[in-house]
């Protein structure tokens, strides 16, 4: 898997402007059967030169969008929705403002979460602590 740090700024490559399946899943790490899977599920859209694709810089700056969007916890329907508001033509001020309270209410959900993983942790350690206190008597 690829570095965290390559889905957080996705920049255009100057020294081409398509890549072939391969180029993309060596860069981001994944396989093509996913590729396939995106390009069903409408979120990229390869050009087919015969039976190759052709992805353009546009489907490389998709595909880092979902990849991060997957990594964090979104589902596939609120990342379509996030990056189609690119095509906006505003600049992509709606997109940048659907993407933040997207984002806080993700992280508001997250920190929820974690903070119950952390009681059920310490209640876990309180009990496994009882019961061997019990043990220990016992034996003891």
């Amino acid at each position: 898997m690829t570095d965290a740090a390559t889905y957080a700024s996705i920049t255009p490559r100057g020294d081409r402007d398509d890549f072939s399946i391969t180029d993309l899943c060596g860069e981001f790490g994944v396989t093509a059967r996913a590729l396939r899977f995106y390009e069903d599920e409408g979120l990229i859209a390869p050009e087919r030169r015969g039976t190759t694709r052709v992805y353009s810089q546009r489907d490389r700056a998709r595909l880092a969008w979902i990849l991060r969007g997957k990594r964090v916890g979104f589902s596939l329907g609120e990342i379509r929705e996030m990056i189609d508001l690119y095509d906006l033509g505003d600049g992509r001020r709606v997109q940048r403002q659907v993407s933040i309270e997207r984002c806080r209410a993700r992280i508001a959900t997250l920190e929820a979460q974690k903070r119950d993983i952390d009681a059920a942790i310490v209640e876990l350690n309180e009990f496994v602590d009882l019961v061997e206190s019990r043990a220990a008597e016992e034996q003891g």
